[in-house]
């Protein structure tokens, strides 16, 4: 029998943590080494033996978390936001110095939604409109989504790349907000409702006709699988990969 791979879980206290613990000590292939609070010290970490790490976090601390994990050699797969692009050169950037270690950053690991965009992606070159929504439960701290952006960072490049003009709109006059938040020239709007979890629909719409492409997460142990196929994919990703979608060769 194989190794088993040393997981360590980072914001294991959190509602992603709790359910990434549970999903790691149930995997045969993993073994579970730490499973880190907030207060918790990241030497821990060195310690317990792990070789992979689970950051679940919040965004004031996803950083020096992965930071230290590269600087230990220690594979990490990242599902806090927060990883803008000055944040995302510096790791890349250190990664550098780190040849052998992987980083994942995925803003969903939900398998259905990381297809629903591909889809989407694919699908928005030969729709005159698009436009998005994302609904999620109150407690959520960032708007819109990471996956929504993404979301629409991936339309925006495919309708570029296709020669697509912007989504026809001849609104003139309009509340602050009425039209959403504006990523990359695709319209998004962000729902916080009591009850959701996480959802997203993409709008497409041609002459006499519309395509939405929908996923619903209605548990977050929906999110499991992906963070599992994560880790058993980072160390052969070495470098940092962006999107769970980069280890499904749906770019292909």
């Amino acid at each position: 029998m194989s190794e088993k791979l040393a997981v360590a879980v980072l914001g294991a206290a959190g509602r992603m943590g709790s359910e990434a613990v549970a999903a790691v000590e149930a995997a045969e292939d993993m073994d579970l080494v730490a499973a880190l609070g907030r207060n918790d010290p990241l030497e821990t970490l060195v310690s317990a033996g792990a070789r992979y790490v689970v950051d679940l976090t919040v965004p004031d601390s996803t950083e020096a978390n992965v930071r230290f994990a590269v600087e230990h050699g220690m594979h990490a797969v990242v599902g806090t936001t927060g990883w803008d692009a000055e944040r995302l050169g510096r790791l890349g950037d250190l990664l550098d110095g780190s040849p052998g270690t992987g980083v994942l950053i995925a803003p969903n690991f939900a398998l259905g939604s990381v297809l629903a965009t591909a889809f989407a992606a694919k699908a928005a070159r030969y729709f005159e409109s698009v436009e998005l929504i994302e609904l999620h439960h109150p407690d959520k701290v960032d708007a819109p989504s990471g996956t929504a952006v993404r979301t629409a960072q991936l339309i925006a490049a495919a309708r570029g790349e296709a020669g697509v003009p912007a989504s026809p709109d001849a609104t003139a006059k309009a509340l602050e907000g009425a039209r959403g938040a504006v990523v990359d020239g695709v319209h998004v709007h962000s729902v916080r409702l009591r009850g959701l979890v996480a959802h997203q629909e993409v709008l497409l719409g041609g002459p006499g006709e519309q395509l939405t492409i929908r996923h619903d997460s209605f548990d977050r142990a929906s999110f499991m699988p992906g963070v599992l196929l994560g880790l058993r994919q980072v160390a052969a990703h070495p470098g940092l990969t962006v999107g769970l979608d980069g280890y499904l060769n749906l770019n292909d």
